[in-house]
């Protein structure tokens, strides 16, 4: 076993859930990631908890074969619903054998299965969990580097000091905290404004997501205004979408348009009526994350980037006073910020063609 897997499970058991003696937790694996899943055994025996493996993430052959064969009418399952209230934590494990497996799901169906699974999600988001990424040569091949090279970039950004990380980043959170209003200007095609006045912003230094590397707050539900394109591609149900366009008015997606795939961004946003919302806003500051490699978990942590996410709002950004916008989706798609661009906070320039005014 590359004694980096090691590593990587104990940053995840140490930092990011802090595991204590006697935790039941869930793990969430495609078996692919079985030396992680193994590593972790090793560090959860230590501790003293208690693990159980489950595969319930996408790309496995028997979830495309549920969903290709099933009627569309789903049912929470309440026996699944059972063990997420039982476990303290859980540790959700991406890795995949083939990342189009489930590309031939009807978009409809997908949907639905989001939707009667949300109190699952909601009920998962409301313990302690963390996301992360085993180098699986599937995910190698997507993001179009060997295996190897594909491992040393996943370990590079994944095992890092994230104490300094989070020092970093405190610098523009302590920004965001004290803004009302942000707009985000990317060349002549994305202009948007938005409030994030009473809500908080959260610093992401490897705790809910491994690697961290973000700092990300909740806009105003009916606040967002204008127009973005998409640069970067989202790869959303086994599908890439390119050039994905959006027109906000009053908080709410009114018009949205793309190259490539607009079938799936369609059915994203008609999800429910929460989806065509966003419900977050990110702004990436991992520099060691350098490329982009189709996997969101790192994308979106990319210094230069920016990212909305349509749908779901995370409670904790969310103000005692502001409402949480509520979906069964929740999905990333970043704005290029490298160049001809610039982030306004209250009208101040906070960042510009990717340089925060901190790091001048």
């Amino acid at each position: 076993m590359d004694p980096r897997v090691r590593e990587h499970a104990a940053v995840i058991v140490n930092h990011s859930i802090g595991v204590e003696s006697g935790d039941d937790v869930v793990i969430d694996a495609h078996s692919v990631a079985e030396d992680l899943v193994t590593a972790l055994h090793e560090k959860l025996a230590d501790v003293g908890a208690n693990p159980l493996v489950v595969q319930s993430r996408t790309g496995t052959r028997f979830r495309r074969a549920y969903l290709r064969n099933h009627d569309g009418d789903f049912d929470l399952p309440t026996h699944e619903m059972a063990l997420f209230e039982a476990m303290d934590s859980y540790i959700a494990v991406r890795g995949d054998a083939n990342v189009t497996e489930e590309a031939d799901i009807n978009g409809a169906t997908q949907s639905a299965y989001s939707q009667a699974r949300q109190p699952l999600l909601e009920e998962r988001l409301g313990k302690t969990w963390c996301l992360t990424q085993h180098p699986a040569p599937a995910n190698a091949q997507l993001a179009e580097m060997s295996t190897e090279g594909y491992e040393n970039f996943v370990y590079d950004a994944v095992l890092k000091d994230w104490d300094a990380v989070r020092e970093h980043q405190a610098q523009m959170k302590e920004r965001l905290d004290a803004a009302d209003e942000v707009r985000i200007v990317s060349g002549e095609a994305t202009d948007v404004r938005m409030s994030i006045a009473g809500n908080h912003t959260l610093n992401d230094y490897g705790e809910a997501n491994l690697p961290g590397g973000e700092v990300f707050t909740a806009p105003v539900p009916d606040s967002v205004e204008g127009e973005v394109l998409f640069d970067k591609p989202v790869y959303q149900r086994g599908r890439e979408i390119t050039g994905a366009r959006l027109r906000f008015e009053d908080g709410e997606a009114v018009e949205w348009s793309a190259e490539k795939n607009e079938d799936v961004l369609d059915d994203i946003l008609t999800t429910d009526e929460g989806a065509r919302r966003p419900g977050e806003l990110g702004i990436g500051m991992n520099r060691d994350i350098d490329r982009f490699t189709y996997n969101m978990l790192f994308d979106e942590k990319m210094g230069d980037t920016v990212h909305l996410a349509v749908g779901r709002a995370y409670d904790e950004t969310v103000g005692e006073a502001v409402e949480q916008n509520d979906s069964a989706v929740h999905v990333d798609m970043i704005i290029d910020m490298s160049s001809d661009s610039r982030i306004e906070l209250d009208g101040e320039v906070v960042q510009r063609d990717g340089t925060f005014v901190f790091e001048e």
